[in-house]
């Protein structure tokens, strides 16, 4: 068995496990509680709200609730996204199904984008054709929505703010809660000015509010989707790091820094270590440093001398042992040169005890 083989045992004795839990498991329930009353009470409200828009004949109340319809609908697909990631991995999915949740924030990402870009070309037509607005059934509404759009907000500000299912559905919520709050100023003025304009104005200052969060995430969740470096990792300072602070590392290569979701971060890389130096102990000692530096609680380590298996070349065996190190290295050098030496008089001990042309004698 190599030295490869025999890290990655350990590594995977060391986790046990699934690769899909152990990650925050109370706090995956907590969130999808929160998704489903959130859920509910949008749907509920969103058909308040299509009445009240068509009553009033209010762009801003029809627009938000078209906006709670796909909330309605992002908010229920976040809670089967958490439903899913608690299935376990299996042979097809290895890291089990955690990733849904950054799918389905990608989408709503990009539902957000086609929201804002229907309200505002609803707002232009408006605009040019300006059309009557019952001010008193609109502001009755806009304040109901208020109400329940805080209400929701605030369920949903209580999960796990680094969740990016949990934060597309703020979003979402947040986009409503603004809708609501530019009805009732739109309602206010209409009543007090009779200015119908106001209406579709105060749409599209909540659609452009909209587009910067929703880029954001789609941002975000994309950088996940393609497997990119977490924002707050520096991955080129992870060498350098590890080859500092890890007795018997001379080199790091081919590092790799990603994310399953943003809480579940995972690294491999190439680590090429002095002749007789444990591998496992350095494999240990690296791991425990991606740990504690940069939060990354998963790593493939594969242990190299001298010869980069992928590579088929010296990859280091030129690299410069750091001076601080060199006394160890030495040191284990020396002990291991004893151990060998020892073991082979004791070898060469036994075979002439053994195979000699006479036998041993007491």
């Amino acid at each position: 068995m190599t030295e490869h083989d025999h890290t990655d045992h350990s590594h995977d004795h060391h986790h046990g496990h699934s690769h899909s839990h152990g990650f925050g498991g109370h706090a995956h329930g907590a969130n999808e509680k929160r998704m489903a009353i959130a859920a509910g009470l949008t749907g509920v409200f969103m058909l308040a709200e299509v009445v009240g828009g068509l009553l009033s004949g209010s762009l801003a109340l029809l627009a938000d609730a078209g906006h709670m319809l796909t909330d309605f609908a992002a908010l229920s697909l976040g809670w089967v996204a958490f439903r899913l990631a608690r299935r376990p991995g299996d042979a097809e999915r290895t890291y089990g199904y955690d990733r849904f949740e950054v799918l389905v924030a990608f989408v709503n990402g990009l539902a957000l984008f086609l929201i804002a870009g229907f309200i505002v070309y609803e707002a232009v037509e408006r605009l040019m054709a300006p059309s009557q607005v019952l001010g008193g059934t609109m502001l009755a509404i806009a304040v109901a929505g208020l109400v329940v759009n805080i209400a929701v907000f605030f369920i949903l500000h209580g999960g796990d703010r680094e969740n990016l299912n949990v934060r597309g559905a703020v979003l979402h919520v947040m986009g409503d809660l603004l809708g609501s709050v530019a009805a009732i100023a739109a309602a206010v003025v209409i009543l007090l000015t009779g200015w119908f304009p106001i209406d579709p104005i105060l749409s599209v200052l909540v659609s452009l509010i909209i587009l910067v969060s929703a880029f954001r995430l789609v941002r975000d969740a994309g950088q996940v989707l393609l497997e990119g470096t977490p924002s707050d990792v520096d991955a080129s300072g992870i060498a350098p790091h590890l080859v500092d602070t890890v007795d018997g590392l001379r080199e790091v290569h081919h590092v790799h820094a990603w994310s399953i979701t943003p809480q579940r971060r995972m690294a491999t890389l190439h680590a090429c270590i002095d002749a007789e130096i444990d591998g496992t102990l350095v494999t240990r000692a690296i791991k425990k440093e991606l740990n504690e530096r940069f939060d990354i609680s998963h790593a493939t380590v594969e242990i190299e001398w001298e010869i980069c298996a992928d590579d088929r070349a010296p990859a280091c065996a030129d690299a410069a042992t750091p001076p601080h190190k060199l006394a160890a290295s030495e040191e284990g050098r020396s002990a291991g040169t004893l151990a060998r030496d020892t073991a082979d008089k004791h070898s060469h001990s036994h075979r002439r005890a053994t195979f000699g042309p006479f036998p041993a004698t007491a």
